[in-house]
């Protein structure tokens, strides 16, 4: 997990530093720039395999060897920057070697590079990992960029104009290495659009960014640009729809081989020369991770020997807390676990300084987030193994309802559909409403087919496999790829790179997605529960008591209880006030209904909001506050050449 920077062109070598500098935090051990005839890259690495120095980046390819660090004795045919892990290198450096290469470091970087030159962008296809890294062919002078299938890792990208007129592509982990190169940072033209509470949740999917004449790179895709050109065309090279297979004959055949993915998808991303821990919220997903690491360990198979480090975020006397959960996790498994209680209060002065480091919208706080990462650094944890991708996989949020459609010519299923839609709730409803609702579904969606409307809008409902796959996984397909999943991995790279912590997904392995996919509805969510089948597979290395646990919260910061409760309670009200009162807010350009959100807030202030609605109306205030504190954080922070 690194941070990269680099100019198609020559570039002034000192503000190339000092920009690659602001990505300090994506990589705190080492840097290195690289300055050529045509070519500009840097790199700040965060060391997690082969630490040692001859695997520091800029790596070159230089006469059929690979060099690192100060290896620049010869030209170069091939130099690296790449920013992210691939987790299966010690498979592709057998395959490699094998065809005659010979490899100096024990490093990714260096089987990411040699794969290249054998393969060009098929490489892409044989990586099982995350990345964002940009290869420089010397003698072609054209230069290769990727982002992995699911866009765990970002890269950004703009075109600048030199004081000679000529235009040079500089491209970057972040966009705050690319503000200096702006003549001016001023918000995008469609800021307004994406600033709106809707699209908070969908427009980092999109090319455009917050800021004018930065774009984004997109995810699944690669691109060739020579050196003189002046426009990127990316191309798609990875659709989940290309890759569906026929599902296990039984259920239980499909449990199995659930299982042994799942242990595998951990196992390779438990490959570290440093120490691993996780994030534990105490709900199914993270919980799985964590006691599939145990399981592993107990069955002696060769991974990192220092995993037993699980980090609990706290929010006492809220219904957010899930640490009682937590606590059985690691009781049932042996080891101990860092409890944090989030204090707002403590680091709330930062807040401008985090929207800095975010770079971006949030249509929640991330504060716990960005605290238990940073707990996590200063006990010494470099790696963590999360459950991220799990609900969008196997129906964690209240999107059920639409395999009711799925189940119409199944009463049984039917009936338990229904049910399973209430047991999730926290405030469950009546058997009556749960009825009435039901049928109201069944009849919206039973019309939309008649007149032959699509039930589930996707970018991709051409593809044959799309319209092969029953409704509810068309929905978790556009949750998964389109929409809300590739928001949460953007927040969580920015929260735990923050601190320097690298997230690794097992849930995330694209041979587990496409297997997935591959599945009937009825797998997913049966006999009253989500997540069937991890619950019937990875649920016998869990305590029942998360292994059946119905309710979904969801790993979210108690914001209304924040906004009500003062100082003395660990609250944040005297602020949130100060903010409703403020000329400079209320009269913020980038904020369209400064004085609504300002009475939101007093309402939420003095408890005028009914319990049912204060936490989605806390939501609607921070997601009106956003641009005003993002707009402070770039006058504050930016840096400027």
């Amino acid at each position: 997990m690194c941070g990269i920077l680099g100019i198609l062109g020559q570039s002034d070598t000192e503000n190339f530093t000092k920009a690659l500098h602001t990505l300090t935090h994506r990589g705190p051990d080492a840097f290195g720039v690289y300055v050529g005839e045509s070519i500009t890259l840097g790199h700040r690495r965060l060391s997690i395999i082969d630490t040692n120095e001859h695997s520091n980046q800029p790596m070159h390819f230089i006469n059929s060897n690979i060099g690192g660090g100060g290896r620049n004795d010869q030209s170069p045919l091939y130099s690296i920057v790449f920013n992210g892990e691939i987790y299966n290198y010690i498979e592709l450096r057998e395959q490699l070697s094998a065809k005659g290469y010979v490899f100096h470091t024990q490093s990714d970087t260096e089987v990411a590079l040699v794969s290249f030159i054998e393969w060009r962008e098929q490489c892409l296809q044989k990586f099982n990992g995350m990345w964002a890294l940009a290869i420089y062919d010397h003698r072609a002078k054209r230069l290769f960029l990727s982002r992995d299938r699911f866009g765990k890792k970002p890269l950004f990208y703009a075109f600048i104009t030199t004081s000679k007129g000529e235009r040079q592509l500089l491209f970057a982990s972040e966009m705050k290495a690319i503000y200096p190169y702006l003549e001016q940072i001023s918000p995008s033209r469609t800021f307004s659009a994406m600033s709106a509470r809707a699209n908070i949740f969908s427009y980092p999917q999109t090319h455009d960014t917050l800021v004018d004449g930065i774009y984004r790179f997109p995810y699944s895709h690669y691109a060739y640009i020579s050196l003189g050109e002046s426009r990127l065309t990316p191309k798609r090279y990875y659709n989940i729809l290309d890759h569906l297979r026929p599902a296990p004959n039984t259920y239980e055949l499909a449990t199995q081989e659930f299982f042994t993915l799942f242990c595998d998808a951990v196992k390779v991303r438990m490959r570290s020369d440093v120490t691993i821990g996780t994030a534990l919220s105490g709900g199914l997903d993270s919980s799985a991770v964590i006691c599939a690491m145990a399981h592993l360990a107990k069955q002696g198979m060769q991974t990192q020997k220092d995993w037993q480090h699980a980090f609990v975020a706290c929010f006492k006397d809220t219904h957010q807390d899930e640490s009682w959960y937590a606590k059985q996790v690691v009781d049932h498994i042996g080891i101990n676990a860092t409890f944090k209680e989030i204090e707002p209060l403590k680091e709330w002065d930062n807040i401008h300084k985090y929207f800095y480091m975010l770079e971006d919208l949030y249509g929640r706080i991330l504060l716990h987030d960005i605290l238990i990462y940073k707990e996590q650094r200063s006990n010494g944890i470099t790696v963590s193994l999360d459950g991220h991708g799990s609900d969008e996989l196997f129906c964690g949020y209240g999107h059920i309802p639409y395999a009711l459609w799925d189940s119409r010519f199944h009463p049984v299923r039917l009936w338990q559909l229904m049910h399973t839609t209430n047991g999730t709730r926290l405030h469950p409803e009546s058997t009556l409403k749960v009825l009435k609702s039901s049928l109201n579904m069944l009849a919206r969606t039973g019309v939309k087919r008649l007149i032959g409307r699509e039930i589930v809008q996707s970018a991709d409902s051409g593809h044959p496999n799309f319209q092969a796959m029953d409704t509810l996984n068309q929905v978790l397909y556009v949750l998964f790829f389109e929409t809300l999943l590739p928001v949460i991995i953007r927040d969580y790279d920015k929260c735990s790179m923050i601190s320097s912590i690298e997230i690794r997904m097992p849930f995330m392995d694209h041979r587990l997605v496409e297997f997935m996919f591959s599945l009937p509805y009825h797998y997913k969510v049966g006999g009253g529960y989500t997540k069937k089948l991890l619950r019937d597979s990875i649920g016998t290395l869990m305590p029942s008591s998360v292994t059946w646990r119905k309710p979904k919260l969801g790993f979210n910061a108690p914001m209304a209880d924040w906004i009500a409760r003062d100082k003395s309670q660990n609250g944040l009200k005297e602020w949130f006030l100060d903010i409703a009162h403020s000329k400079d807010f209320l009269e913020c350009s980038l904020v369209p209904n400064a004085k609504e959100t300002k009475e939101q807030i007093l309402a939420l202030a003095s408890g005028n909001v009914a319990l049912e609605n204060a936490q989605n109306v806390a939501e609607e205030v921070w997601c009106a506050l956003n641009p005003y504190l993002w707009e402070k954080s770039i006058e504050q922070y930016a840096l400027r050449f």
